[in-house]
């Protein structure tokens, strides 16, 4: 008799094409984009995210790695004012200053530092967030037309609300993706959909988004060469499914969820000598966020020495780890 089932379990299928330590890793998109790239971070890989901020939907992620792409320089014209703070329309409002100078200066740098990181990158991760489009209307005193990436408490009656058509946006990846390839023909891009609910919308949009997102990135995938697809909206809706993976909010995944996912990421796409790598630098991670009762004592000592055999170890096997600031510590902690 076979036993009872009560959960569907998404069982992660190992790619082909790897990410190590010797990659970097690009990362665009939504919350969950910054969710994974704080993981990654953690433990040490070479990353840049965000480089516009926040992003939900996919023409916005176009513009912005099409800023990337062509190193576009803003300039004051690109700015409007309002509640006393200057801000772009294609960035999130972190973007934002008090004066214009101080606004174009965060977004320039951050332009001319993703263009070159993108241009070396091995691996891009795409998180797509809804296909609801808010467009500039003829309320708005400026940019009639344009799509906006945040809407930066401006008025409601500013904004046209529209769903984003499949063929629309197969064409839009499509187009990005060429560009991608042609700016850096070594590019491979991992789409993923955020399991974030955008309840904003309600619920049977929220599904509607969502659906559109899946199917434009799978017919891409089907004829694009080193396009690939991570289902971390499918781990979380269809693995999980379960409202306890929530925050109280019932919108983001919580901790729990996230590193469920993360779990799944690392068995896809890190090699087993990747991950053996990552759970060392997770204990030195661990071991300087350790806070001793005694720092004076041997037992202390004994394990601030260990840790810096440990780093010095893994300094020597893999030079390119950033782990000088980790040997530091150790070493200030023994009296070196």
């Amino acid at each position: 008799m076979s036993a009872l089932k009560f959960k569907l379990t998404l069982e992660a299928k190992p790619s082909d094409k790897k990410i190590s330590y010797a990659d970097k890793i690009f990362l665009i998109g939504s919350c969950f984009t910054e969710n994974i790239g704080t993981k990654l971070q953690s433990h040490l890989f070479e990353t840049k995210e965000n480089p516009h901020g926040i992003l939900f939907n996919p023409v916005s992620v176009r513009n912005a790695l099409e800023d990337c792409i062509s190193n576009k320089k803003y300039t004051e014209s690109d700015l409007f004012l309002l509640n006393d703070v200057w801000n772009s329309w294609h960035h999130h409002s972190r973007f934002s200053g008090i004066t214009k100078a101080e606004a174009l200066e965060k977004i320039n740098n951050s332009i001319g530092e993703a263009h070159q990181f993108l241009k070396s990158a091995n691996h891009l991760i795409i998180t797509l967030g809804s296909a609801w489009l808010y467009t500039l209307n003829e309320n708005a005193p400026q940019c009639k037309g344009m799509i906006v990436a945040n809407n930066h408490k401006a008025p409601s009656n500013w904004f046209t609300k529209k769903l984003m058509q499949p063929a629309e946006l197969i064409e839009d990846l499509k187009t990005v993706v060429a560009k991608l390839k042609a700016f850096n023909p070594q590019l491979q891009v991992i789409f993923t959909i955020s399991p974030v609910r955008h309840l904003r919308e309600g619920l049977i949009e929220n599904n509607r988004s969502k659906a559109v997102l899946i199917h434009a990135v799978h017919e891409l995938i089907s004829t694009a060469l080193d396009v690939f697809y991570f289902p971390a909206y499918e781990y979380v809706i269809d693995d999980l499914r379960d409202y306890r993976f929530y925050a109280e909010d019932l919108v983001h995944p919580n901790f729990a969820a996230s590193h469920y996912v993360w779990d799944k990421l690392v068995e896809t796409y890190m090699s087993p000598e990747t991950q053996l790598i990552m759970k060392q630098v997770a204990e030195l991670q661990l071991a300087i966020n350790h806070k001793p009762f005694y720092g004076a004592s041997s037992a202390h000592l004994k394990f601030m020495h260990a840790c810096i055999g440990k780093t010095q170890s893994l300094m020597a096997q893999y030079p390119n780890l950033p782990l000088q600031n980790h040997l530091q510590f150790f070493s200030n902690q023994v009296g070196k």
